[in-house]
């Protein structure tokens, strides 16, 4: 005999949002202020990225800065005054086929009118020792728009040799005295005019044909230096630095709903022509970080997620 539906299985939401960060939990103050009744699904890392960074100086309205998981905290308050309710969980699968929609996440199973997926992108870190404990405010992070005024006058090393490594490098050039781009290779990999600037901006110097071996500072639980091995000779030399920014890339988190929803070449959701957040599906909608490669910063996220939220109202009033 078959076994009953379970609650979660037989109620169907007007809206599920997946992920908590900025994105998520931007979309989940619309929708819930919107009498939707928002359920968010939360994955292992609640509000997402911005709570491993120490202070976040450049999102709107907090002159002097704000800790990255207290902002994350009072948006989360902010969305559970409204009335959004929140479980814990991965998504593992999803049935886009037919509406309502089916969304699996271990032995549970949601049921929804409307989806908002706001699951971000996980940087590619080096896995070199001492990576894991000085990520975050140690000194160790992946974006350098958000922590390169940290190092105003100070040395610091860039990792990576694409277009992501170079804008990194250059950007980091405005606050510290010294940038190292540390390179596998004996040529960087980046478009010809981001590798010219590069080359001759006066502040970057190159470390060719080398690899992070080991990270310094960790007893002291800051950056003081990179071990870096050169691919060719074997040789090990220190680089002394406070700050290293990993730039070799993100994986977006994806993966669960690619069999429906239409993604680019690198994974990255492919929104429909004339809309940062629209799908393929319909009542299905994108917003943060897994559908932005470009920009990836905390308030284009909580944009795409009032997109997101207002395109799911309009969506579940015209369908109704």
């Amino acid at each position: 005999m078959d076994k009953p539906m379970s609650s979660t299985e037989d109620r169907v939401e007007d809206v599920i949002i997946i992920g908590t960060g900025c994105s998520g939990l931007t979309a989940a103050i619309y929708t819930s202020r919107a009498n939707l009744n928002p359920l968010v699904i939360e994955g292992n890392l609640p509000g997402g990225q911005l709570t491993t960074t120490s202070e976040a100086e450049n999102f709107p309205g907090f002159p002097e800065g704000i800790d990255g998981f207290l902002l994350m905290d009072n948006l989360r308050k902010q969305a559970t005054h409204f009335g959004t309710r929140f479980e814990q969980g991965l998504i593992d699968s999803v049935d886009f086929s037919s509406s309502p929609y089916t969304l699996k996440a271990g032995d549970k199973t949601y049921r929804a009118k409307s989806v908002i997926i706001s699951t971000g992108a996980s940087p590619r870190l080096t896995g070199t020792p001492g990576e894991k404990e000085l990520f975050g405010g140690g000194g160790v992070t992946t974006c350098a728009t958000c922590d390169g005024a940290f190092y105003r006058d100070m040395d610091v090393v860039v990792i990576g040799g694409g277009d992501s490594a170079c804008e990194e490098a250059l950007f980091l050039t405005r606050f510290c005295s010294k940038v190292t781009l540390i390179h596998r290779r004996d040529e960087l990999r980046a478009s010809k005019i981001m590798s010219d600037r590069t080359l001759a901006h006066p502040k970057i110097e190159m470390c060719w044909d080398s690899v992070l071996t080991e990270i310094n500072g960790v007893a002291e639980k800051s950056v003081s230096g990179v071990i870096v091995q050169n691919i060719k000779t074997n040789e090990f030399k220190e680089i002394l630095c406070k700050g290293i920014f990993v730039a070799i890339g993100h994986t977006p988190n994806t993966k669960p709903f690619s069999e429906y929803i239409t993604v680019d070449e690198e994974g990255y959701f492919l929104p429909e022509a004339g809309s940062q957040v629209r799908t393929n599906i319909s009542g299905v909608y994108v917003s943060g970080d897994c559908a932005d490669h470009v920009y990836r910063q905390a308030i284009t996220a909580a944009g795409m997620g009032c997109q997101a939220a207002i395109e799911a109202e309009r969506w579940l009033a015209g369908n109704e």
